[in-house]
């Protein structure tokens, strides 16, 4: 599925990323859902940019498309462990 819906802007409180998009709905997605956010000091969640495929964090290698928040997605990035 792909969708033309654009994130319009992005916030963060406690717990939650509150991602408003440019047809008026609002996604509430828990921080818990994405590592990397979760860990982030509130200086580096400021620093997203927003493009036509959704959000981008360069400094924490955090890329989130609005398609996977609006299919109810967190992370999905793979991660391997190394035989000992």
């Amino acid at each position: 599925m792909t969708t033309s819906v654009r994130a319009k802007s992005v916030r963060f409180d406690r717990d939650s990323m509150w991602v408003e998009l440019a047809d008026g709905r609002v996604l509430g997605v828990p921080l818990a859902w994405f590592p990397r956010l979760l860990q982030a000091t509130p200086d580096e969640r400021a620093v997203c940019r927003i493009s036509s495929r959704g959000l981008h964090w360069d400094a924490l290698d955090e890329d989130i498309s609005i398609t996977a928040l609006l299919n109810g997605l967190g992370d999905q990035t793979k991660h391997h462990s190394r035989a000992a």
